[in-house]
């Protein structure tokens, strides 16, 4: 069960960070094709004593896997043979876009932490639809009882400006929404420019108005609606969002995304500076989303769903999330070192203690 990190230290490391991310991922939906991840599905799925319900939705385990990993929505069901009670897809944007110019992902292996400016590289909302309703329709064959369940994170194309960023919205809605078990609106990722202005209360409010509207219209039934926001904010502008959210009935906040600063970080500060932009990620994001959480749960109704996410590395984490309030705990950056036997090495510890 520890081989993988094995592998990471020896050969990874040696390889370009962005490179071996699709080379292990590949791996995994390569063993999805062949049948080899459904064979074992019994040995990775989480006890049955972790269900619960959120937002109206059946989940078969309180932890998942966040946006960011499964940008094209390729390999949901992959992601789901291996113990993710749920897969966040995306960030998935109205237009195809590139992203970044590489090198845009970046190691920092003694913080186990990640830089990433990878700018929504994506293809585009009318492609990754047709991905989710296929997957969507494949693990409701597959499991007889509660199947993983699939988030859409979308944000905003590059190229459209802030002005015009509803409509950029409107559009990823009106092709995902249909598919989606829910649906996030991504307004806090560091990495396309002018992004995180969104965040303010008076550009909020209409553009998760019409979002939440037209996703119900074209679901034909309430899709929930949550708001990932940054942990970059002040506690001030956490409480403007958490009073927003209360006043627009908003089913739920995802707690945190990335962070623009390097506060505390044991990686040479050179090799720090030299990388540059971007958001970090994983174990040094823990204490400031853990907080934003705790003053989130503090402001909101009870029965709005709180998703925590960052600096989420094992199943002590987990728990702590759990008991500081969140419905839903989210990990991204600590798969990328952990490898595949993670959800299930953090399921098996939750059955046992939670």
């Amino acid at each position: 069960m520890r081989i993988y990190p094995l592998v990471f230290k020896h050969v990874f490391t040696k390889m370009d960070p962005e490179k071996a991310h699709y080379f292990a991922f590949d791996a995994i939906k390569l063993a999805q094709r062949v049948g080899l991840t459904k064979a074992v599905r019994k040995f990775f799925a989480p006890d049955p004593k972790l269900r619960r319900t959120v937002m109206g939705i059946d989940f078969p385990s309180p932890f998942g896997l966040a946006a960011g990993f499964d940008k094209g929505a390729t390999g949901i069901l992959a992601l789901s043979d291996i113990g993710f009670g749920h897969v966040e897809i995306g960030t998935v944007t109205g237009q195809a876009q590139p992203g970044n110019e590489l090198p845009r992902l970046f190691r920092l292996v003694e913080d186990r932490a990640v830089i990433n400016r990878m700018g929504f590289n994506n293809e585009g909302a009318e492609t990754v639809a047709a991905r989710v309703a296929t997957a969507r329709q494949q693990l409701k064959s597959d499991y007889t009882g509660t199947r993983p369940v699939i988030g859409v994170n979308i944000g905003k194309t590059k190229l459209v400006e802030l002005e015009d960023a509803i409509g950029d919205y409107l559009e990823s809605t009106r092709q995902l929404a249909n598919h989606a078990d829910y649906l996030v609106v991504n307004v806090s990722s560091p990495n396309t420019p002018g992004l995180r202005l969104l965040q303010s209360v008076e550009s909020l409010r209409p553009l998760l108005r019409e979002v939440g509207e037209l996703a119900d219209q074209v679901a034909g039934r309430h899709l929930p609606l949550l708001v990932k926001i940054a942990p970059d904010l002040s506690d001030e502008d956490v409480a403007d969002v958490a009073k927003l959210a209360t006043e627009l009935n908003l089913d739920g906040i995802i707690a945190t995304n990335t962070t623009i600063t390097r506060d505390g970080l044991t990686s040479d500060s050179a090799r720090v500076e030299e990388i540059g932009a971007g958001g970090l990620s994983g174990a040094p994001l823990k204490r400031r989303s853990l907080e934003v959480l705790r003053q989130l749960r503090e402001l909101v109704p009870a029965q709005m769903t709180l998703i925590a996410v960052g600096g989420v590395e094992n199943a002590g984490d987990v728990k702590a999330r759990l008991y500081a309030g969140a419905d839903l705990v989210q990990g991204y950056t600590a798969f990328l070192y952990e490898g595949p036997f993670w959800a299930r090495a953090i399921n098996k510890e939750l059955a046992r203690n939670l």
